[in-house]
């Protein structure tokens, strides 16, 4: 009975160790590289998590009709090395910003952020090869 246990113990660690390299994907595999998008939106949410942070936004498309977009980017503690924490962002929800990156494979209203412009037109860049301090004038 006591190997039973054991195993049950062991199988129950082992799946919680690999569930955080489940969640984590390729960002080829969901996103067009190949493609920009551009999105000036109203800042709505803010989750500062592993393995990247996600920015909620709403977007008004041609007709006017709101669309909400999400943009996902680097983990906290690539922000963190750049000058960028949650509070650079939180001080700007409810406000119009832009927001480019690369879209989604399926089309949806989903992408990876590589430049973020604040309200009053400074702006970051996610670089991968380099650090950069944030927010800079343009």
């Amino acid at each position: 009975m006591w190997h039973w246990k054991k195993l049950l113990v062991l199988a129950v660690a082992a799946a919680g160790a690999i569930a955080p390299l489940a969640a984590h994907h390729s960002q080829s595999a969901i996103f067009d590289t190949s493609k920009k998008v551009s999105v000036t939106a109203t800042l709505k949410k803010i989750e500062w998590l592993n393995p990247h942070i996600r920015l909620y936004f709403e977007a008004k498309d041609g007709s006017g009709k709101v669309v909400p977009w999400v943009f996902e980017s680097n983990p906290p503690a690539w922000f963190r090395r750049v000058n960028v924490n949650k509070a650079t962002f939180t001080k700007v929800l409810d406000q119009t910003v832009t927001v480019e990156g690369v879209p989604a494979r399926d089309g949806s209203a989903y992408g990876y952020m590589s430049k973020f412009t604040f309200p009053d037109k400074t702006s970051f860049e996610v670089v991968a090869d380099r650090d950069v301090t944030a927010p800079n004038k343009d």
